[in-house]
């Protein structure tokens, strides 16, 4: 099946010049002379891409993308201008046009475009297919400028090959970009390896990504790296920032040669990986402190994509907000809850220190504890609600009797550890040397 272009332009000769060049060029052709019979056309044909004429008589260029992007938000639309309309096409673009072409036209120019937009809606349409599959899918998703410049510069990153560095806070969907930018890439149909280089020791990590030959290691028996298991797809360094400088100076040798040693062994191997990393640190500052070689950073911040945290995109958090109850409801097989704009105010205001992760436990745990079909400002606990969430210091060593004053600052001590953790109650239940199930019904204790 050829792609359908619709072309808009209120000049007859130009309309069959291009529609018969277009056609030869294997592409089925629609036209329109103005934007009014565009709009109905597109309705009833649905187009690949729109070709529209700027400058027209009644509703011009701006005023007819601005009708298609009501309805087909995601239509590539490529303006056609004349001689000193490049300003108005570039305000088109900020509107929404993929692109923007001057007459006169040149076909290679005009086929390279349409190419470019197909690829690019092509993208588009794989990722907010990746988006359905799991819950995460709404770490990244929303409406704002900020994340649509981030979905931008994982579509620029996606096809290539060149190594990226994601920075952004804990808990804003780090691992969520790493993942959509290999599933959109050219190595999709390999796997995705992650490291996470916080949780291991030094020796334990240099194993788990080169792999051990037989007689070292846990159980003596030879074993497989992430390297070779990530051959002809990604590597993913998590939390890169954490690894120490002795495993970043092997890793650098072997990810610019191309070729390791298991942990035990001089055999030479290959494997051939895209690099991605991740982290929550600020490695510049890391360089200066001497804990991250600067010839490695420089390596992997190829293409740096930042994830910005959830209080610079405050606009999308009811989205996200209602997006996670959907969720949460299907998976207890209840009712999406309701909530009113007065709770997506109180939400909106709130700074979030541990990003899309705090918003969606906190989405659980509504969904599981609110029994009214529509959550309530009530229902919103404090910090959130933009009330104090404990008591301070002082204040605790006045209360009695003992057996209060202990319950308050059990409630100030895990509140405070869950803040440090991004509100994850597993990263919070390890630190404090708890079972996560045991944390978790000290939580509802403390509600």
């Amino acid at each position: 099946m050829f792609p359908s272009v619709l072309i808009v332009d209120d000049e007859a000769p130009i309309l069959r010049t291009l529609a018969g060049i277009l056609s030869d060029e294997g592409f089925d052709v629609v036209t329109a002379q103005t934007g009014y019979e565009a709009v109905k056309l597109i309705a009833q044909s649905s187009p690949d891409i729109v070709l529209l004429d700027i400058w027209m008589p009644g509703m011009d260029g701006i005023e007819t993308l601005k009708e298609i992007r009501k309805e087909h938000p995601y239509l590539p639309v490529v303006l056609i201008t004349g001689h000193g309309s490049v300003e108005a096409a570039v305000q088109a673009v900020k509107l929404g046009a993929y692109d923007f072409i001057e007459k006169p036209l040149s076909i290679d120019k005009v086929t390279v475009t349409i190419n470019n937009a197909l690829n690019f809606r092509r993208l588009e349409e794989e990722y907010r297919y990746l988006r359905k599959k799991t819950l995460e899918k709404h770490s990244i998703a929303g409406q704002s400028p900020i994340v649509g410049e981030l979905l931008h510069q994982i579509h620029i990153a996606a096809p290539t090959d060149a190594w990226v560095l994601i920075t952004g806070e804990n808990g804003t969907g780090k691992e969520l970009v790493a993942r959509t930018v290999h599933q959109l890439s050219n190595r999709s149909e390999y796997p995705l390896v992650t490291v996470n280089c916080a949780t291991m020791s030094e020796d334990w990590l240099a194993g788990d990504i080169f792999g051990y030959e037989k007689g070292h290691g846990a159980g003596g028996r030879r074993r497989r790296g992430k390297f070779e298991m990530a051959d002809k797809g990604t590597l993913f360094f998590d939390d890169v920032g954490e690894m120490d400088k002795e495993t970043q100076g092997k890793i650098l040798k072997a990810l610019e040669g191309g070729s390791f040693s298991r942990v035990g062994g001089g055999r030479a191997l290959k494997s051939d990986v895209r690099v991605i990393a991740a982290t929550s640190k600020n490695l510049e500052e890391e360089i200066e402190k001497g804990n991250f070689r600067e010839d490695l950073y420089f390596r992997l911040n190829v293409i740096p994509i930042r994830v910005p945290p959830l209080r610079e995109r405050a606009a999308d958090i009811p989205l996200l907000f209602s997006a996670f109850l959907a969720e949460f409801a299907a998976e207890n097989g209840a009712a999406p809850k309701t909530f009113s704009e007065e709770v997506a105010a109180m939400l909106s205001a709130y700074p979030w220190p541990g990003n899309v992760r705090e918003l969606k436990n906190l989405a659980e745990r509504l969904v599981i504890t609110v029994e009214d079909d529509a959550i309530s400002p009530d229902h919103i606990p404090p910090p959130v609600n933009g009330s104090r969430a404990t008591l301070s210091a002082e204040e605790i060593m006045r209360i009695e009797p003992l057996k209060e004053a202990r319950r308050a600052f059990e409630t100030a001590y895990i509140k405070n550890a869950l803040d440090r953790h991004g509100q994850d109650v597993a990263d919070t239940a390890r630190a404090l040397g708890l079972e996560p199930r045991s944390l978790e019904k000290k939580l509802r204790g403390l509600d």
